[in-house]
Formats: C-alpha cells, sequence, structure tokens
C-alpha cells in the first residue's frame, strides 16, 4: 500500500534478562511502499545475529512472548531477497569488534500501514547467525536457528513532528 506521505515508527531495543543488547531504530515507509529501516544496536557479541519482525508486540516475558516471525502469507523462513520468505525475515545484522551493528536496510514486505502493518509488532536480534532458511537443520524452514533472543523492541507509530 502506497501512502502520499512518508510513515515513520520507532523500536527502542532492549536486551532481555541479563543481556546488555540496546537500541533504536527507525522505519520509514516511502511513498513507494518500501520501508527504510535504520539505527544502531549495541552490546552484541561481535559477529552476525539473526534480525526479524516477530508477530506480536508482546513482551510481558521479555523477548520470548513476541511470537513466532511474522509471517502473513505462511511461507517458509528465507532470506530477505527470496521469493519463498516470510515477512519478516530481514536476515542477519553485524556487530564489529565493538558490539556495535549499524542498521541499514530497505524492504518492501514490512508496511507501516494497510492490512498487514508491523506496527505494534516486535524487532527482534537473535544470539546466532540467522542461516536463512538454507541451514540444513529442523528449525531452518521456521526460525532459521537464529538462537535465543537477547534484544527487542515494539515498533511504534512516530510523531509526525
Amino acid at each position: 500500500m502506497t501512502t502520499s506521505v512518508p510513515l515513520k515508527a520507532v523500536a527502542i531495543v532492549a536486551g532481555h534478562s541479563s543481556s546488555n543488547v540496546r537500541g533504536s531504530l527507525q522505519f520509514m515507509q516511502d511513498t513507494n511502499g518500501i520501508t527504510h529501516v535504520t539505527g544502531k544496536i549495541e552490546g552484541l557479541v561481535p559477529g552476525l545475529h539473526g534480525f526479524h519482525i516477530h508477530a506480536l508486540g508482546d513482551t510481558t516475558n521479555g523477548c520470548n512472548s513476541t511470537g513466532p516471525h511474522f509471517n502473513p502469507l505462511k511461507k517458509d523462513h528465507g532470506a530477505p531477497s527470496d521469493e519463498e520468505r516470510h515477512a519478516g525475515d530481514l536476515g542477519n545484522i553485524f556487530a564489529g569488534k565493538d558490539g556495535v551493528a549499524v542498521i541499514s536496510l530497505k524492504d518492501p514486505q514490512i508496511p507501516l500501514s494497510g492490512p498487514n502493518s508491523i506496527l505494534g509488532r516486535a524487532v527482534v536480534i537473535h544470539a546466532d547467525p540467522d542461516d536463512l532458511g538454507r541451514g540444513g537443520h529442523e528449525l531452518s524452514k521456521t526460525t532459521g536457528n537464529a538462537g535465543a533472543r537477547i534484544g527487542c523492541g515494539i515498533i511504534g507509530l512516530q510523531s509526525a513532528v
């Protein structure tokens, strides 16, 4: 769905349990319906970490209550560039030696408006790399075998001011 004015949202990411993961992400849906995600996450172990939109904006049990990956079209897990993928499959983010990941990506399957909006859902950072559905593990086609949920935040509409 396209809009005449760019929509903006934000998620404040916090670690769960003893995790020091923290940061913020900005989401902007442009007039062509593409959502741009930018931000910075700190407190990560250096390397790749699975990065997904989960179905629920429920953090009553930390990141564990955010449900499965956002998957309105009922597809198998995959890479962001795959035709067969969950809408919430955003691949991996990379944390440098300082434990910081700088995020900048664009995706057409995570709109801020319409029936498949990600508003009110959660963004989740995982402990391990996402195998993008290609790992051959029993969890590859559902979660990318990305491990524990170490940070999350609820995606909320940002003020236009």
